[in-house]
């Protein structure tokens, strides 16, 4: 068995637009991966068996490439995905900063309204797939939280949204 780390996050905004923020190319392309890199998109195809290619440049020049294969997209309600770093092409490379990470991670995201629960869980290896130490997934969260409400809606209609992120290692 596999370890597990599950994360819970909550936005104030319409379960419709945090899915879009994190299924929508130009949405992703305003928040996702490291603050202060370059964010390209090789490939993106949101459907199941669906491919989403993308490098993402350091500020002194990195290049570290990831590759998502979605298996389910059941909008606006769930998203499942493996990912994990790869070259160019999309073939599975180990990750440029952590030799103990799993080669793949399954993510599931359920989006609900609801409350936040706190982050549980959690494994020495997983360390840099959940943002301990590092601040990667948190990081990302936050950021996420800043640009949507850099987007318009009302806010009189729109319930907390609880955001269940759940993932393995996969294979080591």
């Amino acid at each position: 068995m596999f370890p597990k780390t599950e994360i819970t996050r909550s936005f104030i905004a319409p379960r419709e637009l945090v899915f879009k923020a994190f299924t929508e190319s130009e949405h992703l392309q305003n928040w996702w991966g490291p603050k202060g890199w370059a964010f390209d998109i090789s490939k993106f195809e949101l459907r199941q068996e669906g491919v989403f290619h993308y490098s993402q440049t350091s500020p002194d020049g990195n290049v570290m490439w990831v590759k998502f294969v979605y298996h389910e997209v059941n909008a606006p309600d769930k998203l499942v995905y493996t990912s994990f770093f790869s070259d160019e092409m999309g073939n599975i490379v180990r990750a440029p900063f952590n030799n103990n990470r799993p080669l793949e991670t399954l993510n599931t995201f359920t989006f609900t309204e609801g409350t936040c629960i706190p982050y549980r869980g959690g494994n020495e290896n997983l360390r840099g797939v959940a943002g301990n130490g590092s601040g990667g997934l948190f990081r990302n969260l936050r950021s996420t939280a800043d640009y949507l409400s850099t987007i318009s809606y009302d806010l009189k209609t729109t319930p907390d949204l609880s955001l269940h992120r759940e993932f393995q290692g996969c294979q080591v």
